[in-house]
């Protein structure tokens, strides 16, 4: 699967291969484009990635899940480009024996994913002004590595 993509999020093609005869609980989060942010009309989000780092990145999140809920399936996929009012942007589907770990593990991926995995997002308003960073809504003045990123550096090092 890849972890990120410029076509439109399959969100049922991911829940269809989420099922394991283990598990009891799914549990999908897909996050929409909305269609106002800090009292703006939006017109759609565009993402940019520092593809291999990014791609590094989730899987070492994905792996770190996995092993830490024991969960069966975790999977994500993230949009690149222009994706438009009322589509997924990002999507997490984690699989368990339990739902208790299957929402704590769905959880923990979405706020890694928002807070380290170097995918900028570009916020376009109806009115053409836009607005770079806030990926996290942490720092309203923009992305900042030092005050999230901690396992960069070492997924860094993993690159090929």
């Amino acid at each position: 699967m890849q972890y990120l993509t410029y076509q439109p999020i399959q969100i049922e093609q991911l829940l269809a291969i989420s099922h394991h005869t283990s598990c009891g609980a799914v549990v999908l989060f897909s996050g929409d484009v909305r269609n106002n942010n800090v009292g703006k009309q939006v017109d759609y989000l565009e993402f940019e990635a520092f593809d291999e780092l990014a791609k590094a990145l989730i899987a070492e999140i994905l792996d770190t899940a996995q092993k830490k809920w024991n969960l069966e399936i975790a999977l994500c996929q993230h949009r690149l480009g222009i994706v438009k009012v009322l589509e997924c942007a990002v999507c997490v589907v984690t699989s368990s024996p339990h739902r208790s770990e299957a929402y704590q593990a769905n959880q923990y991926i979405m706020e890694r994913i928002k807070h380290e995995v170097p995918i900028w997002k570009k916020e376009v308003y109806t009115d053409k002004s836009y607005q770079w960073g806030n990926n996290c809504g942490c720092h309203p003045e923009g992305y900042f590595p030092e005050n999230h990123t901690k396992s960069v550096p070492q997924a860094f090092q993993n690159l090929k």
